[in-house]
């Protein structure tokens, strides 16, 4: 098995507004290792969104290639690329998305209606998640009545219940006080050591960075281990 889990080369991304062209990603190249804890960080507006929109097949470059678990993805159709992105893609999003009138386990539950499990099967999968998460004794608890950081824990379990080989993160914590916050970093940390999960997260805040192993900084398209002066 291959110890890189994602390959990136020479990747372009170029959005078309006003009749100009915006490059938004500069022949980027970037290699993740399986069980990375990698944080991306970047001024607003660097493209970091992007790029995990690239990783997560919800978008394509407009040239170079991304391979991911020995896949082109950027070679692929769209309905192979949103079958694939449901058995290989957690996305944990900075205001949660979860739907208000769903509990936190029928939130949980609704990436595993798009496989072949029985509602039995799913069901112990959505309970093996809200364990992990620590919202167990919550799973019949609606959006409206929990926590902002409970609502992320539902997302994070949501995210993980497929048993995904990417998690990406885009500012889990942006929502979030510093103390609640912490406790979500603590849980993708978990996630990622005793899991092995290969975490991706977008942030703009160096505390949030510094849970990660590494922190890579995109700036003018391309990536760097260091923050630009």
């Amino acid at each position: 098995m291959d110890d890189v889990l994602v390959r990136m080369n020479a990747v372009e991304k170029v959005f078309h507004r006003g009749g100009e062209d915006v490059h938004v990603l500069h022949a980027l190249d970037l290699e993740i290792p399986r069980g990375d804890f990698l944080a991306l960080m970047g001024p607003s507006g660097s493209g970091k969104s992007t790029l995990l929109n690239l990783l997560a097949g919800l978008d394509r470059p407009t040239s170079g290639t991304i391979v991911v678990d020995g896949q082109r993805i950027d070679q692929m159709s769209g309905r192979a690329l949103a079958k694939w992105r449901a058995r290989h893609v957690g996305f944990v999003f900075q205001f949660y998305n979860l739907l208000p009138v769903l509990s936190a386990e029928r939130n949980v539950e609704l990436p595993l209606l798009l496989t072949s499990l029985s509602r039995s099967e799913r069901k112990k999968h959505v309970d093996a998640v809200l364990h992990i998460v620590g919202l167990e004794h919550r799973a019949s608890h609606t959006p409206r009545t929990l926590s902002g950081g409970e609502q992320q824990r539902v997302g994070i379990a949501r995210a993980i219940v497929n048993d995904p080989t990417l998690v990406l993160a885009d500012e889990p914590t942006g929502d979030l006080d510093r103390k609640t916050g912490d406790g979500i970093l603590d849980l993708l940390q978990a996630l990622n050591r005793d899991h092995g999960k290969t975490v991706v997260m977008v942030t703009h805040d160096p505390h949030a960075a510094s849970h990660a192993s590494r922190t890579l900084y995109l700036l003018d398209g391309q990536l760097s281990s260091e923050m630009a002066a």
